[in-house]
């Protein structure tokens, strides 16, 4: 059964995109059956997958306004995971679903029968607090939360964290952070080092073991409408995130084995 996680933290810039497209790439390199859910209006995920954003036929907004079938709103990336793509068009189902009932469950409804479809489906969310990133938050299982290590960024995560338990009572008791990911790291930088630090105290095993390094491979790729995995699998942007992919495995696998 899939994990369902979403990309998510309110502070732009931080390599949320980034980390979804290549992560989802990462997976499916290592046999993962993995959907990608494009939940932001700019539609830059679906670009980075090599997906148009101005031609497909459907996708997260009509499948959210619940005008097709989930199945007709999804496409095959040519990285080997699927894709639900988005475009401008999600800013009018935000609006169109201000004053439905269940608003916030709308991808929870949509996603849920897909779980045994895939292992992994990764929600690349927009960077604000908005009802798209509820509809995520509602829906997942887990959150990763990628973070630049910056005094900003503490302030933001508080945020989140804070916004994360007040869904837990409210829209989704289980929803949990599944990692902290330490993005754009330079190691020369004694701020990302202390930030890191702290980070380490505070957060313990929610911290994930993979760094990614600040890269200019990794800002080359979405111009080619790629991952860093097929753009440069040498780099070490590349190498990060397929680190990435290989420890959220191990930790899929090691909260399966108490269930069993």
């Amino acid at each position: 059964m899939a994990r369902i996680i979403a990309v998510a933290n309110q502070k732009g810039g931080v390599g949320k995109t980034t980390t979804s497209v290549n992560l989802a790439a990462a997976l499916a390199e290592t046999a993962q059956r993995v959907l990608l859910v494009d939940l932001d209006a700019q539609g830059n995920a679906t670009m980075g997958s090599g997906i148009d954003k101005r031609e497909f036929e459907a996708g997260t907004c009509d499948i959210l306004l619940e005008e097709v079938n989930v199945a007709d709103g999804i496409v095959k990336s040519p990285e080997g995971y699927d894709l639900m793509p988005a475009n401008t068009d999600l800013t009018a189902a935000e609006i169109a679903l201000m004053d439905e009932a269940g608003r916030e469950q709308r991808l929870k409804r949509a996603l849920d029968p897909l779980r045994d479809e895939y292992d992994f489906i990764i929600v690349d969310c927009p960077p604000s607090l908005s009802l798209l990133t509820l509809n995520a938050l509602t829906a997942a299982d887990g959150v990763l939360v990628p973070m630049q290590c910056e005094y900003y960024a503490l302030e933001g995560i508080t945020s989140l964290v804070e916004t994360i338990n007040a869904l837990k009572g409210k829209l989704n008791p289980t929803l949990a952070i599944d990692g902290i990911l330490r993005t754009m790291y330079d190691v020369r930088n004694n701020l990302a080092n202390s930030v890191s630090a702290e980070l380490q105290s505070h957060f313990g095993d929610a911290l994930l073991q993979t760094v990614v390094p600040r890269n200019v491979r990794l800002a080359e790729a979405p111009s080619h409408g790629q991952s860093i995995i097929k753009y440069d699998r040498s780099s070490r942007g590349a190498v990060a995130y397929l680190g990435l992919a290989g420890e959220l495995v191990r930790r899929q696998r090691e909260r399966a084995t108490p269930a069993r």
